[in-house]
């Protein structure tokens, strides 16, 4: 068995006639796994290794095959403390019923394109149209990037053309005459968040994170800085919202300025810091409670089919009524994207009014001599 060898790595000639490289790196003694034809492409594959070795770009092919996706995904979870609690939740609970249960035990050298395709194939076919597929794909796919980041994998296995692209089924609005409907006959400290909802398209954790020192009347406007969200521990959590897109000022329509009025006198805490939506004991309003007041509004409506979110659609489609361009509806709702430095930096406060008092007009027409 022949062999070339040099300071740090070697070219040996295997009893099958085929030439094998051999190196030594972090004081180990390796052996590649691919064998050549000739010697010439022995030496060019050795000298292609030691390259990489200088630039620090070596994969080291041991290290991914010793480590499971189970323990990388923990490990790369338990690495990001400055995620949101709620967001910590969802990703937990992506992993465990989504992603362990058929890749878990899987290393990360064996986690192959084709078996990643097989994997999401396989969750498309159980939650079809769901949004599900999409959201533990763009997980997977983001702790596989930092795998290949800390040198672990040469590339991403996950390479499925708009696999992390999310299709949900289009969501039903509420006509205007049935979003005050809802607020009449729902519970009357929630009628004012059926309102806002709709006429601000504010989301639910934003709603429920709403303080007096929130509400600037003079100017019928709302900053969102707080969201509330429930833990699965039972608690819940304070943070700001989850992207710098979703912290903004709304405006409101003006037609809202008695409701919110009376909201104040009748049902917010005390202080500028006092929550704008509570129960009777004081506390946040949680989730659950909201949802079994507004099932209960919606039979009593005949629109059983229609979410609480689904007030928050309307409202977008309303104000895409009055003109607004794709780029201040998307400022308006918090909405986040690659392009979200130009949505934000030219979505103007002034058309932001703009979309608000054409809201007014759409609305009062309706409103006259309602009670």
């Amino acid at each position: 068995m022949a062999s070339s060898r040099g300071n740090w790595g070697a070219v040996r000639k295997l009893p099958s006639g085929r030439y094998q490289i051999r190196y030594r790196v972090q004081g180990e003694r390796r052996s590649g796994q691919t064998t050549y034809t000739t010697k010439r492409d022995a030496h060019a594959a050795l000298a292609a290794l030691r390259t990489d070795l200088e630039r620090g770009d070596w994969i080291d092919p041991e290290a991914a095959k010793s480590i499971t996706l189970r323990q990388y995904a923990t490990r790369w979870l338990d690495l990001r403390p400055n995620l949101a609690a709620r967001t910590i939740e969802l990703y937990e609970s992506e992993l465990r019923l989504h992603i362990f249960p058929k890749l878990g035990e899987v290393t990360l050298a064996d986690l192959s394109p084709d078996r990643i395709r097989t994997w999401h194939a396989g969750l498309v076919k159980k939650a079809p149209g769901r949004t599900t597929p999409a959201k533990s794909y763009r997980l997977l796919r983001t702790i596989l990037g930092t795998a290949v980041d800390d040198n672990l994998l040469h590339r991403n296995p996950c390479n499925i053309k708009g696999a992390g692209v999310e299709r949900p089924a289009e969501r039903p609005t509420a006509s205007i005459d049935q979003v005050y409907e809802l607020a009449e006959v729902i519970e009357p400290r929630l009628r004012l968040m059926v309102l806002l909802a709709t006429f601000t398209s504010l989301r639910l954790g934003e709603l429920r994170g709403l303080t007096r020192r929130r509400i600037d009347l003079d100017s019928h406007e709302i900053a969102v800085v707080e969201q509330i969200q429930d833990l699965g521990d039972g608690t819940v959590s304070v943070t700001p919202p989850k992207s710098a897109a979703g912290q903004r000022t709304v405006a409101f329509p003006p037609t809202l300025i008695d409701e919110i009025r009376q909201h104040l006198h009748a049902y917010a805490a005390d202080g500028p810091d006092g929550l704008l939506f509570r129960t009777r004991d004081g506390d946040p309003i949680r989730k659950a409670n909201l949802y079994r007041a507004w099932s209960k509004a919606r039979r009593s409506v005949g629109v059983d089919h229609l979410h609480f979110h689904d007030l928050r659609h309307t409202g977008n489609t309303l104000a895409a009524t009055t003109g607004a361009s794709t780029r201040e509806l998307m400022a308006r709702m918090g909405h986040t994207s690659p392009r979200a430095a130009l949505i934000y930096q030219h979505a103007s406060r002034e058309r932001d009014h703009a979309i608000a008092q054409a809201l007014d007009d759409v609305v009062k027409p309706g409103r006259t001599g309602a009670s």
